[in-house]
């Protein structure tokens, strides 16, 4: 079996570059490339149609579901603070990524939040409203901190001054300016903050939405944790599924036509089926990694480090890493000079381009000896005697192995 895949490897390789049993023009060359990549592009085109029917862990359960139900309890002091912060950050970020997305399935929690949540997240006059209570609350909260600064201040300058009789008048002055000017303006937003804070609880959708998550409970928030926790893991299997369904069907197709091509002498089907079998592979090997590097790896590496880090010893990834970098680098060295560009491909080419095997330099037709570094371009063969290239793998008369 290992022998037929071999020996079907070597044929596809062969007709790549070959076409009636000649290297084919630059100019068909540039256009099998271009086809290549336009092919190349189209799979992913369509793999990203295809794969997008398939529902994500982040669209069957959307981030600011996450961050209602599981992150922490909910007071009736801080919660719409929260929740402005939540729609404050999902509006025009991540967490609505298109249209599609909100017609799409939704875990039963999620469902029931984001009918409300998306109904505030169209409001823009509602979103509006939302984003200006969150920066009154934070502009708020500097002044007060600048307040106590002051305040502070005012009592330091004040005992000094009852201690150094009248020379710190003009200071104490100003910052009882200060002090009056800073009151007023925390006293202007903590009204603001009043009214914008009662005209949104008033709003429907948000009451409603606070009635839901009060009914929110802590088996709730433990059986979303324990479903997300399963899409996370699934999720790429399914997706290298539906990813499959889409690619095998083109290898199938290019292999057979690229089989029945070469079974019946036809040298330009051979050579365009053998690029598009190759280039369906591409995207086949890439989904495979892909998914291998989502099951395994990724969550055994976050393991790795967050125990590094929980004792002290996070220095060790970043040597870990350098070392499989370095090996990385060793074994495509290796692979390029030995498998691509080794000495016997080199003067194979060499050979094919009628250029010299020991320079390089391209030579007239029959030149016996370089006229640029002198060396004899042809050896006698053992086997019958006339002229072949020094380094041909075969005489060029006969065919006999050298």
């Amino acid at each position: 079996m290992l022998e037929l895949i071999k020996n079907k490897a070597v044929r596809i390789r062969q007709h790549l570059s070959m076409l009636d049993d000649q290297p084919i023009g630059k100019a068909a060359l540039t256009i099998l490339i271009f086809l290549d990549l336009f092919v190349l592009i189209s799979i992913f085109d369509g793999l990203s149609e295809h794969t997008g029917q398939l529902t994500s862990p982040e669209q069957f359960i959307p981030q600011y579901c996450r961050d209602i139900v599981i992150e922490g309890e909910w007071n009736d002091t801080e919660r719409l603070t929260r929740l402005t912060r939540i729609v404050s950050t999902s509006t025009g970020s991540y967490y609505l990524p298109d249209e599609r997305e909100r017609t799409r399935e939704r875990h039963r929690l999620c469902a029931p939040i984001a009918q409300h949540f998306l109904a505030i997240e169209d409001d823009k006059g509602l979103t509006a409203s939302m984003k200006e209570y969150l920066r009154v609350r934070q502009e708020t909260g500097q002044l007060d901190s600048e307040l106590e600064r002051i305040k502070s201040a005012y009592d330091t300058q004040l005992l000094e001054k009852i201690a150094d009789q009248g020379e710190r008048q003009a200071s104490i002055e100003s910052i009882r300016k200060e002090l009056a000017d800073k009151t007023a303006a925390i006293d202007a937003l903590v009204q603001k903050g009043k009214l914008l804070d009662s005209s949104l609880k008033q709003d429907e959708r948000i009451h409603d939405l606070f009635v839901i998550i009060e009914n929110i409970s802590e088996a709730d928030r433990n059986s979303l944790r324990d479903d997300l926790r399963q899409l996370n893991f699934w999720y790429p299997v399914k997706r290298l599924g539906m990813e499959m369904v889409f690619l095998l069907p083109l290898v199938l197709i290019f292999y057979l036509w690229n089989t029945r091509s070469i079974t019946t002498n036809r040298p330009f089907q051979a050579l365009v089926s053998s690029h598009l079998l190759v280039v369906v592979f591409i995207p086949v090997l890439i989904k495979i990694i892909e998914l291998l590097y989502d099951i395994i790896p990724r969550k055994l590496l976050k393991h790795i480090i967050e125990l590094l880090e929980s004792l002290k010893l996070v220095a060790l990834w970043h040597y870990l890493l350098m070392g499989v970098i370095i090996l990385a680098a060793m074994a495509l060295i290796y692979f390029f000079q030995k498998k691509l560009f080794s000495r016997e491909k080199l003067m194979e080419k060499r050979i094919s381009n009628g250029s010299c095997q020991r320079c390089g330099k391209h030579l007239p037709l029959e030149t016996h000896a370089c006229p640029f570094c002198g060396f004899e371009q042809f050896k006698t063969c053992s086997h019958c005697s006339k002229p072949t290239y020094v380094y041909g793998k075969f005489c060029k008369e006969c065919g006999y192995g050298e």
